[in-house]
């Protein structure tokens, strides 16, 4: 049974910095396994948008324009938890961010195509 967990999330002024955590069990997040992971974020009556993306085995990553530069990944293989540093903070990136993982290559960031997801952690940006 796999199963996400996020924490890490908050309230911070513009300009500040938060890293999220998403500890995984029954999913590996080292590059031992193949698979994809990503970090998604929801924000009162807005879609849910794909933020950024990892693929497990060659580390390869992508961040969505908005957050390129600001935005960047990490694993800690022996607590098989991803890490997103998350640097610049503006305003708009307040919503509920959600970690979700999937077996299926190569990776996107349609939110279908990963089978595993986080309760999601809170992040609060004030201006």
């Amino acid at each position: 049974q796999v199963q996400l967990v996020e924490s890490g999330g908050g309230s911070v002024q513009a300009g500040g910095s938060l890293r999220l955590s998403c500890a995984a069990s029954g999913y590996t997040v080292s590059s031992y396994s193949s698979g994809c992971m990503a970090w998604f974020r929801q924000a009162p009556g807005k879609e849910r948008e794909g933020v950024a993306r990892l693929n497990t085995r060659d580390g390869t990553t992508f961040y969505i324009d908005s957050v390129k530069g600001r935005f960047a990944f990490s694993r800690d293989y022996a607590k098989n938890t991803l890490y997103l540093q998350m640097n610049s903070l503006k305003p708009e990136g307040t919503a509920m961010y959600y970690c979700a993982a999937g077996v299926r290559v190569p990776c996107s960031l349609r939110p279908d195509e990963y089978r595993y997801w986080g309760q999601g952690t809170q992040v609060t940006v004030s201006s």
